[in-house]
C-alpha cells in the first residue's frame, strides 16, 4: 500500500524479553486484557458489571497414577439466567498442561488465549519450553495484571494442571484474585460449586486410580456440584450436552473424545438412577455403586 512502510518496527527484530506479555505491555499495551479499566462502577438496575457478564462456573482435576485429569461442566450463567448451555471450560495451555476458567467468561477466555501465546512466544525464544513451575508462576502473572478488573467484579480464577516431566507426575495448581498460586495435592474444584464437588472428591478419589477411574470420578463430582449448585451444569442427555475432559500424561495431553465422555456420563447417571446420591466410599478407600 502507498505511503506504508511494509518493514517490521526495529523491535520486533531485537533479542529482548521471552515473556510475550512483557512484549506487548511495551508495544501495543492498549491490546492487554487489564488494559480495558472501568472508568466508573457500571451498574444497570442495582447490578453490577460482574453481574451483567456471563460467568464460567466449575472446574475439577485430579492426578491419577500416569498423569493428570481436568474436567468442566458446560453452563455460563448470568445473573439467573443461563447465558450458555455448551460452554467450553477447560483449554489446552501447551503440549503437557492445560487451563480451566471460571469467573468472567469473556475476560477468562481471553487470559488463556494470551497465556497460550505466552507459551508459544517462551519456547520460540529460548528454544524450550517452560517448566511446570515457569508456567504456573506465568500464569499468576497474567492474573495479577487483571487485579483492577476484579476488584470491579470481574474476576477470573482459573485451575491449571500439568504433567511435570522432569518430576514423572501430574500437578494441580489453583489462584486467587491477587494472582496468588498454591499447589494442591491429588485434587481441585474450582468456582460456584466448588464445594458441592470437593465434597465428592473427598469421598471418592483415591490413590492408585487409572485414568478410566479418575474420568469416572470427576465427571461424578460435577454431577454433585450440579445437583447442589445452580449455576453448574450437569449432564444434558436431551441435547447430549457432556462435560469437557482434558488428561495429560507422559506423552502429551489431549481432548478427551466426546464420544467417550458421554458414554461415562451416560453410566453415572444410569447409577444416580438407581442411587441419587451418588456412590458411597467404604472404609478401605473404594467407593460403592
Amino acid at each position: 500500500m502507498s505511503g506504508v512502510d511494509p518493514r517490521l518496527p526495529a523491535s520486533y527484530l531485537q533479542l529482548g524479553t521471552s515473556s510475550f506479555s512483557d512484549f506487548l505491555a511495551a508495544e501495543a499495551p492498549g491490546l492487554l486484557p487489564q488494559s480495558r479499566r472501568l472508568d466508573q462502577p457500571v451498574r444497570s438496575e442495582g447490578r453490577s458489571a460482574g453481574d451483567l457478564a456471563p460467568h464460567a462456573t466449575t472446574i475439577v482435576a485430579a492426578t491419577f497414577d500416569g498423569g493428570v485429569v481436568m474436567a468442566g461442566d458446560r453452563r455460563a450463567t448470568m445473573g439467573n439466567v443461563i447465558a450458555q448451555r455448551d460452554i467450553e471450560k477447560v483449554f489446552p495451555a501447551d503440549e503437557f498442561s492445560c487451563v480451566g476458567i471460571a469467573g468472567t467468561a469473556g475476560l477468562a477466555v481471553e487470559m488463556v488465549r494470551l497465556f497460550q501465546t505466552e507459551l508459544e512466544h517462551y519456547e520460540k525464544i529460548e528454544g524450550t519450553t517452560l517448566s511446570t513451575d515457569g508456567k504456573a508462576n506465568r500464569l499468576a502473572a497474567l492474573i495479577r495484571n487483571n487485579l483492577g478488573m476484579a476488584m470491579q467484579g470481574l474476576a477470573v480464577v482459573p485451575l491449571f494442571a500439568g504433567y511435570d516431566v522432569r518430576a514423572d507426575h501430574g500437578r494441580i495448581f489453583s489462584y486467587d484474585v491477587t494472582g496468588g498460586r498454591y499447589e494442591e495435592t491429588a485434587f481441585h474444584s474450582v468456582g460456584s460449586g466448588s464445594l458441592f464437588a470437593r465434597g465428592a472428591l473427598k469421598k471418592l478419589y483415591r490413590e492408585g486410580l487409572d485414568r478410566e477411574g479418575c474420568v469416572e470420578v470427576l465427571v461424578q463430582a460435577l454431577y454433585d456440584a450440579a445437583d447442589d449448585d445452580s449455576a453448574t451444569g450437569g449432564p444434558d442427555l436431551t441435547r447430549r450436552i457432556f462435560p469437557v475432559v482434558h488428561v495429560i500424561t507422559a506423552e502429551g495431553g489431549g481432548r478427551m473424545a466426546d464420544a467417550d465422555v458421554a458414554a461415562v456420563a451416560d453410566r453415572v447417571v444410569g447409577g444416580r438412577m438407581r442411587r441419587p446420591d451418588g456412590p458411597l466410599a467404604d472404609l478401605e478407600g473404594g467407593a460403592q455403586a
